[in-house]
């Protein structure tokens, strides 16, 4: 599709957005953004789009500061979060997978902030769910 056109489409879409909602200067430029990389991401042509290969994405965030103790960030958009599997999917369409692939993030680092990982740890230890994991994994062997 013509780039043209998906200016097009984003116009009419932010504006028809704005006309019911207030929304600030900086609002409206990422809504733009917004829609149109959903927009140029629904057609498949992001490569096209930038005019660059499209195995070459510049993160918003380096790889060495995207994963950090209490948040990590998203490298598409820049966002904090404790956990990136689901704003991954809702905001920018992809899985875990493809987020790993598009940025070269290595297979054995958590999309989880370590201490919010650690926490949860502390719980599951508390309550002795991996005794109880492991003792409904004996008792449905023997059945």
């Amino acid at each position: 599709m013509d780039k043209r056109i998906l200016v097009e489409l984003t116009t009419e879409i932010v504006s028809a957005h704005a006309s019911v909602n207030e929304m600030s200067r900086e609002e409206l430029l990422d809504e733009i953004q917004d829609v149109f990389r959903k927009l140029n991401g629904l057609v498949g042509v992001e490569g096209e789009a930038a005019g660059d290969d499209p195995a070459e994405v510049k993160p918003a965030i380096p790889l060495n500061a995207a994963f950090g103790a209490e948040q990590v960030f998203c490298m598409e958009c820049g966002k904090g979060f404790t956990t990136l599997k689901k704003h991954l999917m809702v905001s920018h369409n992809l899985t875990p997978k493809d987020y790993r692939k598009k940025f070269k993030v290595p297979t054995k680092t958590p999309l989880v902030a370590r201490n919010y990982s650690e926490s949860k740890k502390r719980i599951a230890q508390k309550l002795g769910l991996a005794e109880k994991l492991a003792a409904g994994r004996k008792r449905r062997a023997q059945k």
